[in-house]
């Protein structure tokens, strides 16, 4: 256990040190917004240009690792639409909102450092994997339902439009494209502008942690034990309980590193900007609240999945 503590502990004491760091007023909450920027545009785009320019195109195409988290994640969000729509009533922006929050895990700030200190050079390849899917399927999906709710005809699909335009313009997916296509071509990347990507990509890590920790300081749970709890229970123990599932019977993925990272990628808690995409139908407050508990209770959960997963072969 040590062993899975010494990979765990460095995450969440980053974690906890920028919510000090904040909490203590070394650094105000509004620049964690800054700091977020920086890796968001900067240090996470450059980490997966690097992480996917630096291998064949026949590594990073992986269909069924890509098959594999959508399937899962798509089984994980009908169920929490049907649950949250149809047994609880509740309108469809509130039910998008509960299953993005257990369908959409934080691979940049969360996930990468832990799979890189689990798997080693596999974590850029999942991290960019696990954005297509993300930023392709999932997040435009659940954006399209909560905008349905009560609008116009046709909203959906102006909705899905922005997303997808948005796209075009994210940092993250011009990073992936880029390293794709350097990878594709096979050109070779000049030694100074090399090492100046890597620079920015090894910033990421920590400072994506601190982000994450400084971001929960005055997050309140008081009088939404409910829906918290469905959704912490949702995104920790049910999706990757669905991801274990699709890999063994529905799409096993032969690459073990891969499959390990799969299933690490479901146990993560859910998108930093979680709260903030919330915002939009009035429920920030619950995704707030929810964001907080599963990061805390993530701690547990992924360490004994960290554990599970050094005994036992998948």
């Amino acid at each position: 256990m040590i062993d899975i503590l010494a990979i765990t502990g460095p995450i969440y004491l980053a974690i906890g040190l920028g919510y000090v760091a904040t909490r203590w007023g070394v650094f105000e909450r509004v620049d964690m917004r800054v700091f977020g920027k920086f890796t968001l545009n900067l240090a996470l785009p450059a980490l997966l240009f690097n992480a996917l320019s630096q291998r064949s195109v026949a590594e990073i195409l992986n269909g069924q690792y890509l098959l594999a988290y959508a399937l899962s994640s798509l089984l994980v969000m009908a169920l929490a639409l049907v649950w949250t729509r149809q047994v609880q009533r509740h309108s469809l922006s509130y039910s998008s909102m509960m299953a993005m929050g257990m369908t959409c895990p934080n691979s940049g700030f969360v996930g990468f450092p832990i799979i890189l200190l689990t798997l080693g050079p596999v974590a850029g390849v999942a991290l960019a994997l696990n954005m297509v899917v993300e930023n392709l399927l999932l997040i435009p999906l659940l954006l399209a339902v909560a905008d349905s709710d009560g609008g116009a005809r046709g909203q959906w699909r102006k909705a899905v439009q922005q997303t997808l335009i948005g796209l075009v313009k994210n940092p993250m997916i011009i990073g992936i494209a880029a390293g794709f296509c350097v990878s594709w071509l096979g050109v070779h990347i000049p030694t100074p502008f090399a090492r100046t990507v890597t620079l920015f990509a090894q910033a990421s890590g920590a400072l994506s942690l601190f982000v994450i920790g400084g971001s929960l300081v005055n997050l309140k749970v008081q009088g939404l034990k409910g829906p918290v709890v469905q959704i912490t229970l949702g995104k920790l123990l049910l999706h990757p309980l669905v991801m274990l599932v699709t890999l063994w019977w529905m799409v096993p993925v032969d690459d073990p590193a891969l499959r390990a990272a799969a299933l690490i990628t479901a146990a993560l808690p859910m998108l930093g900007i979680y709260t903030i995409l919330s915002q939009r139908h009035g429920h920030e407050a619950t995704s707030a609240a929810a964001l907080l508990v599963t990061t805390v209770a993530s701690f547990f959960t992924l360490s004994g999945l960290l554990w599970v997963l050094q005994h036992v072969t998948l």
